[in-house]
């Protein structure tokens, strides 16, 4: 009989605040930011998780996000669209509602079009385009409407680090450009009229980290004062970033770009990216990470890799001038007896260069203040609006790199201050920390993890930090502060726990009462193991100091008592007893001490050494038993089943060994993980033979120790895994990491068996290098050539078993349409009344539905965003096919849209094809006039409905003035007369085609 296994899945992620993979997004309330695979909304004020947002079996970190501009028609309930893309390449669009944050966040679409991890996105300024750009070079232009992506940009040959959009300062039909910076040291300018590059800038020899871009309406140069009539004033200013700290400024004249690409008189095109200066910076060898202009106030944060962050106020021409003003003043008052020729040059040059009164860039920048957080500082965010206080300011939030976020308010420049470097008051600009949201997670990596015996609370410990969680709710119950914890257990009861140090040193707490009882100098070195006696009389202790200490459980009197005096008149003392550590006796090894356990039938002690060695030995006279001998590296952790039959050890050798315990034979060595191994449990179950590991290379695996087979391999953890606890009623184990989370896997209802298992595993594996050959470039890498723009196209599994079911639909549908048509000739041919051949069954099923309903139906369930990829799996046989479905959805006005865009892709695609196939001719001209017909009477349609639209605003606009004039106290007369005035004054407007 085949045997099955109950499947574990991944229930619960806590302990993460922010993770340092992806930027953040603040809006003056809310916090937007990466927690690894899933985005974490947090309500920075009162400190609390209001949303989470997770994509259902989606595992890869999330690398950036962006929210979408709001309409300008938008209200406070308005649903905000964010883009949020991951390291496998895709985009997935969200949307949340900020009022209602209850409501959870649903995913809009997903994008597929990256090879590899996204890096940068960027919206236009009405918000329905996206550019993203990606660790391979590449840049993608995406229709947030159509959900299609328009095109690819190839031209980088490193990871895109910044991205903008720039209108065309006409207007029109021109779809604008986009400036990109990457990690090649160049900064682009792409014509996206063209999809081709028009300019390519070396910014220096260091990698741009990034850009940022500003709109300067009112700045008009020198040589613009005298240009042509109807010259378009105003310029684009573009800060970027590199990696030797340094920051440039360039700059775009709009009149330049309204001109385009036109050559000049002697035949030369324009250089539309002018350098303009370098930004006066504090002297620092940290790159620049992150650089954003406010979109409303003249200022410019800039992140270096370090703890703080700058910010640069940009100060006004008229004050640039009162200080240049000021200066020649002083300069006038010292008097300059001494300088004489070239001095009075310099003077004379100056004078005129202010005379001219041009401003330069440089002069305008100057520093505003500085943010010092408490950690190294991975992104920030601003909100766009000031807030509304008394003092007011800009509300900046920071995410760090130990798990935790930020809040400060910036006081705001005034316009009326004359002083760059002070406030209206005369005070200097400081920032003001605000909130932090620190107590959900640990700053350091979790290193041991513990349940309670009830299953209810779970304890986990750091460098620094103790926390109790909820195990239902995952809420942090309390925090204590700690040493540098190594181990941790639960003692009987569950009102204590005893924690390990790196000094040597075991703690214990009254978790209750959330204190420190007592703490204990136990051991010289590093405490790697604890483990409670199996009585819950004691418990026993291993350390780096090669001592194995054995301790009771106490209870002692502590402190003063209380004096009570009885009715006799007698004064007795009560003292409050308090549990205690009491050393018993010490096992001298010859080497470290790296793990300890107890048999659970409390016959046997195992203590794992530095050697590569277990030894066991009687737990009562701890004379040696058995030594286990095998592995090539130290043993990191053990443990012993529940029947104390099996013992099983993991080891830096990236091995597993399972041993028998009554004889010390080892019945298999497991190749368990690709690093090493770093923690073992058996399930709790009595009797049960199945265990855990957990590694470095961040796998979660599940093995029957009878016969030898890993059950299930669960992914989700981000970086190594350091602790596993598995729980006593064998629901769910637990695990905690180096990237700060902690994990819950629970035990589901749902059966598994190993040999579906494997074939799933041979079948993703198949998949996966079956769309990584569809997707491998032509062109081979390190080589020229290749289009600068191409079709945004990347097949996915998603996408292959999309075409597939296209397929198969196409096959159902013309086996069934062939059946019919032989039936018919038959029944012409021999003029007898033959039987109907029977139908499909799956026809049947779905209601004797007709062949092409059933293709459309398919079709229109595939998501929009993969449809083209989807189309690209088929044959050109059944492309012919589908042609002729499309002419019949065409005549019965079904879906004219989809029709229209299938018939579009399929024709650019199989152009070739079609072209050379002289049958495809006739079904072609049908199929055009019907389409044409059932597009005129889409055009009739929406053309009547907006007219009645318009109609409906114009009456809705009507009675809205008119009750405002009756509120003035007009009688009937005097409103219509007004509102006749009203349409006379109105322009009227003649368009024609």
């Amino acid at each position: 009989m085949v045997r099955s296994y109950m499947r574990h899945g991944p229930t619960q992620a806590f302990g993460v605040i922010c993770s340092p993979t992806a930027n953040s997004s603040y809006d003056g309330k809310l916090a937007y930011v990466a927690g690894w695979e899933d985005i974490l909304v947090w309500d920075v004020k009162r400190g609390e998780m209001v949303s989470m947002w997770h994509s259902a079996g989606l595992t890869s970190p999330v690398t950036h996000l962006t929210p979408a501009p709001l309409p300008s028609s938008s209200t406070s309930t308005t649903p905000h669209t964010f883009a949020v893309s991951y390291t496998d390449g895709s985009i997935r669009l969200w949307s949340f509602d900020p009022s209602s944050p209850e409501v959870e966040a649903a995913e809009i679409v997903a994008f597929n079009g990256h090879k590899k991890s996204v890096t940068q996105m960027v919206w236009d300024r009405d918000g329905s385009r996206l550019a993203s750009g990606g660790t391979e070079g590449e840049i993608v232009v995406w229709d947030r409407v159509g959900e299609v992506g328009l095109f690819r940009l190839k031209g980088h040959r490193g990871p895109i680090t910044g991205l903008a959009f720039i209108p065309h300062p006409n207007g029109g039909n021109h779809p604008g450009w986009l400036v990109s910076s990457s990690k090649d040291t160049y900064l682009k300018l792409w014509d996206l009229g063209t999809q081709h590059c028009v300019q390519t800038i070396v910014v220096g020899r260091g990698e741009v980290t990034g850009l940022t871009i500003r709109e300067e309406e009112d700045e008009v140069n020198a040589d613009e004062q005298d240009g042509e009539k109807g010259d378009v004033k105003g310029r684009w200013v573009i800060v970027t970033g590199s990696g030797d700290g340094e920051g440039k400024v360039w700059s775009m004249e709009r009149n330049g770009l309204a001109k385009g690409m036109a050559e000049n008189e002697n035949g030369e095109l324009p250089t539309l990216i002018q350098p303009l200066c370098t930004l006066p910076l504090p002297s620092s060898s940290q790159p620049i990470s992150q650089l954003a202009f406010h979109p409303t106030l003249p200022l410019l944060l800039l992140q270096t890799s370090d703890r703080t962050t700058s910010i640069i106020r940009l100060r006004s021409e008229e004050e640039v001038n009162a200080k240049r003003a000021r200066r020649k003043k002083r300069e006038r008052e010292k008097g300059k007896k001494k300088s004489k020729g070239k001095g009075d040059e310099e003077e004379l040059d100056g004078d005129v260069a202010e005379d001219a009164g041009i401003v330069v860039w440089e002069e305008r920048a100057t520093t505003w203040c500085t943010v010092r957080a408490n950690a190294k500082v991975k992104s920030f965010s601003f909100a766009d609006g000031e807030i509304a206080s008394a003092k007011g300011g800009v509300s900046l939030l920071l995410a760090l790199a130990n798990n935790s976020i930020e809040s400060y308010t910036i006081p705001s420049p005034s316009a009326s201050s004359r002083k760059a470097s002070k406030l209206p008051d005369g005070q200097s600009p400081d920032p003001v920390k605000t909130h932090s949201i620190e107590l959900p997670g640990h700053r350091q990596d979790i290193r041991a993890i513990a349940i309670s015996s009830d299953d209810q609370t779970i304890v986990s410990a750091a460098n620094g930090t103790l926390k109790i969680w909820n195990a239902r709710t995952t809420a942090c119950i309390r925090t204590m502060e700690c040493g540098y914890a190594i181990c941790s257990t639960f003692l009987p009861g569950d009102r204590h726990v005893v924690v390990g140090t790196k000094s040597g040193e075991l703690i214990l707490y009254d978790i209750a009462a959330s204190t420190l009882l007592s703490t204990y100098k136990a051991h010289n070195g590093p405490v790697w193991a604890v483990h409670v006696k199996p009585d819950g009389r004691g418990l026993v202790s291993g350390s780096a100091d090669k001592d194995v200490k054995f301790w009771e459980f106490e209870m002692r009197e502590e402190g003063e008592g209380e004096k009570v005096v009885d009715r006799l008149g007698v004064e007795r003392e009560f003292k409050t007893k308090q549990l205690a550590l009491v050393h018993v006796r010490t096992l001298k090894m010859t080497d470290d001490v790296l793990a300890v356990k107890y048999s659970p039938d409390g016959r046997f002690l195992a203590v794992s050494l530095l050697d590569s060695t277990v030894k066991i030995f009687f737990q009562d006279t701890l004379k040696f038993f058995l030594s286990l001998y095998g592995h090539k590296l130290p043993v990191l952790s053990l443990d012993i089943s529940s029947d104390s039959k099996l013992i099983v050890t993991c080891s830096a050798d990236k091995n597993v060994k399972i041993w028998g315990m009554t004889f010390g034979d080892c019945h298999k060595s497991i190749f368990a993980h690709d690093d090493s191994v770093m923690s073992v449990a058996f399930e709790k179950e009595a009797g049960s033979h199945y265990f855990w590991t957990v590694g470095k290379d961040r796998m979660v695996k599940y093995w029957d120790g009878d016969k030898f087979e890993l059950i299930q391999k669960l992914e989700g953890h981000h970086g190594e895994i350091w602790a596993l606890a598995t729980s006593n009623h064998g629901q769910f184990v637990v695990t905690g990491s180096h990237d700060k989370s902690i994990r819950i896997w629970e035990k589901t209802d749902e059966p598994l068996f190993l040999e579906e298992e494997r074939e799933k595993e041979i079948e993703a594996m198949y998949d996966s290098n079956l769309a990584d050959s569809m997707n491998r470039d032509p062109t081979a890498e390190g080589q020229e050539g290749g289009d600068e723009a191409e079709a945004v196209q990347k097949q996915t599994a998603e996408t292959l078993m999309a075409g597939e079911k296209i397929m198969e639909a196409l096959e159902l549908a013309d086996a069934d349409r062939e059946a019919v048509r032989n039936w018919e000739e038959e029944k012409e041919k021999t003029g007898l009344d033959v039987p109907r051949p029977a139908r499909n069954a799956e026809l049947i099923a779905r209601g004797d539905m007709e062949a092409d309903e059933f293709v459309l139906n398919t079709i229109q369930k595939i998501p929009t965003a993969s449809m083209e990829d989807a189309l690209l799996v088929l044959p050109f046989r059944q492309v012919v096919s589908l042609l002729g479905y499309l002419d019949e959805w065409a005549t019965k006005g079904q879906n004219t849209v989809l029709v229209s865009r299938l018939l579009f892709f399929l024709l650019r695609t199989h152009s070739s094809q079609i072209v050379s196939n002289k049958i495809m001719r006739t079904p072609l001209l049908t199929l055009r006039n019907h389409l044409r017909e059932a597009l005129k009477k889409q055009r009739d349609a929406m053309g009547y409905n907006l007219a009645a639209l318009k109609f409906i605003k114009g009456r809705w606009e009507g009675e809205r003035v008119a009750g405002l004039y009756e509120e003035e106290g007009m009688d009937e007369e005097g409103v219509r007369r007004r509102l006749e005035e009203g349409r006379g004054k109105r322009k009227r407007v003649e368009v024609r085609a």
